[in-house]
């Protein structure tokens, strides 16, 4: 039986035995030995867990992206690079691919708000849910119970408590509980508010989101991040960055005010909103190394390694800290890049590889798309990419690689690599459950190989999947399973190096569309 088809006869279930993977090289017994190089020996723990607790230090600050702790620690990633013997392949000879953030926000200068006379401070008082201008007069209409449908709120700006979301739709990963529950709870009733015809919606914090009311605020003054003339992330995405919407336009303005305020807004004051927007760009990069491979026709191909190296900088205390140090998301992945970049640099493959660290993907895949667009080789020759995010938690024998089964897998070659890989290194059992488009947290699609796979590239993303420290101030280099890491990263490189040597590149499946 053809290995790849062996492959897709693995991936049929909902986890891939690594009992079962050995049968992905039984037919070339002869090779096994040979399969695994000798330069593997550089991947070796203590090297990950060193630098590990340099990049995920409090003295990177959580490295968000677009600010100045981003650019620190991407001066930091070069010289890594650079320490190993990289080629730089960014601009004008440097390790950087240079590119500027487009963000959009609720200026809180500009903008005022008043309700009875009582002065209220944006993010502080009441929270703009959206991205909207908005420019409000009039007298609030007070919803006992937005659940009674019977009353009409067309036309009207329309103060309501919060009513408490469906568990269901509260996210169990990304963010605090606690910020998770509001999310959930603004979204529901803004939506059907809005659906119902309300022209304003004021949403009365009840206690649980009144509590987290701050960390709320915080993640929300932040605003919306896009970059220009880059590659999609969905479909239909378009190349520039669109214009914030004008006064009138847009979802229909909401906010979040502090509970106190329930009881001035039930007398029907007049209200007087009127938000104003500001729009800036600032410098995210990427950094970019090649090891040259050694045949004379091969190396003008490359395999693409894929990190990012941000992560949600310094936000609200949790636990007595505020630096969202992003250890496993994607402090992991980073240091595993480094570890294969030693080991190519040892023992360089046939075909030349990139290594990339993608800036900005926490703000919306940015840097990816970026690079995507303007690759720094030519873009059919890219035959793989091969991206992780989060690879040191959870069991130590179970992970995932997505991209493996129908509709996200583009390359049935490339996923037969990747499982004779497993089968000869980490030996993991495969959850194949986070890879379907039926997964709630839709995870193929929030990392950096998405605008590749979108441009028909052969591409993976290796994880061991979300946990409850994911974006939060717990995701440290203490909470690491390293000698779970060192497999995994050993399992990123050799998938590359049997890319890197292939005597075909791995061939798209045919009819191969991704969509969301």
């Amino acid at each position: 039986m053809p290995l790849a088809q062996h492959a897709l006869r693995l991936l049929r279930g909902v986890a891939i035995s690594a009992a079962a993977a050995p049968a992905l090289v039984s037919a070339q017994p002869s090779r096994r030995a040979s399969e695994v190089p000798a330069a593997m020996a550089a991947i070796r723990e203590a090297d990950l867990k060193r630098d590990l607790y340099a990049m995920a230090s409090d003295a990177m600050r959580g490295r968000e992206g677009g600010t100045n702790d981003e650019l620190r620690a991407s001066i930091w990633v070069a010289d890594q690079y650079r320490e190993i013997g990289l080629t730089p392949l960014g601009d004008d000879g440097t390790y950087f691919q240079w590119f500027n953030i487009v963000r959009t926000r609720v200026s809180t200068t500009a903008s005022r708000v008043e309700v009875g006379g009582q002065q209220l401070t944006p993010f502080h008082d009441i929270t703009p849910l959206g991205v909207v201008p908005a420019e409000i007069s009039a007298p609030v209409f007070w919803l006992a119970d937005a659940s009674d449908t019977t009353v009409d709120v067309r036309g009207k700006l329309v103060a309501t408590p919060v009513i408490p979301p469906d568990p269901a739709t509260i996210r169990a990963n990304s963010y605090p509980a606690s910020v998770r529950y509001v999310d959930a709870a603004v979204a529901g009733m803004t939506r059907r508010l809005a659906r119902r015809g309300a022209a304003a919606i004021l949403l009365v914090a009840d206690p649980r989101s009144d509590e987290a009311f701050d960390a709320f605020a915080t993640m929300r003054s932040r605003g919306s991040y896009d970059v220009d003339r880059a590659a999609p992330r969905f479909a239909g995405q378009p190349e520039r960055v669109a214009p914030p919407p004008a006064l009138g336009e847009g979802p229909t303005p909401a906010f979040l005010v502090r509970a106190a305020m329930g009881a001035a807004l039930a007398r029907a004051p007049l209200a007087q909103i009127h938000v104003r927007l500001e729009r800036f760009e600032t410098p995210s990069v990427n950094i970019i190394g090649v090891v040259r491979g050694t045949d004379p026709v091969l190396r003008n191909e490359y395999v693409l390694f894929s990190s990012h190296q941000d992560a949600n900088g310094v936000r609200f205390v949790v636990d007595g800290d505020s630096v969202w140090a992003g250890a496993d998301d994607n402090g992991s992945v980073s240091v595993a890049l480094f570890a294969a970049a030693r080991a190519f640099k040892r023992q360089p493959g046939r075909r030349s590889v990139l290594f990339v660290h993608h800036g900005s993907e926490e703000r919306g895949l940015l840097g990816s798309r970026y690079h995507a667009a303007h690759p720094v080789v030519p873009l059919p020759q890219i035959v793989a990419v091969l991206n992780g995010d989060m690879i040191g938690r959870n069991h130590p024998d179970s992970a995932s690689v997505l991209g493996a089964q129908p509709p996200h897998r583009n390359s049935t070659d490339l996923v037969a690599m990747a499982l004779r890989a497993n089968a000869l290194t980490g030996k993991f059992t495969l959850d194949s459950l986070w890879d379907r488009p039926t997964h709630p947290e839709g995870w193929y699609f929030r990392s950096d190989h998405v605008p590749y796979a979108r441009l028909n590239i052969p591409a993976l993303m290796y994880t061991t999947n979300l946990h409850d420290d994911y974006h939060t101030t717990r995701d440290t280099p203490e909470n690491i399973d390293y000698a779970k890491l060192t497999r995994m990263a050993q399992w990123m490189y050799l998938t590359g190096w049997f890319a890197a040597n292939a005597p075909t590149r791995p061939a798209i499946d045919p009819g191969f569309k991704l969509e969301r």
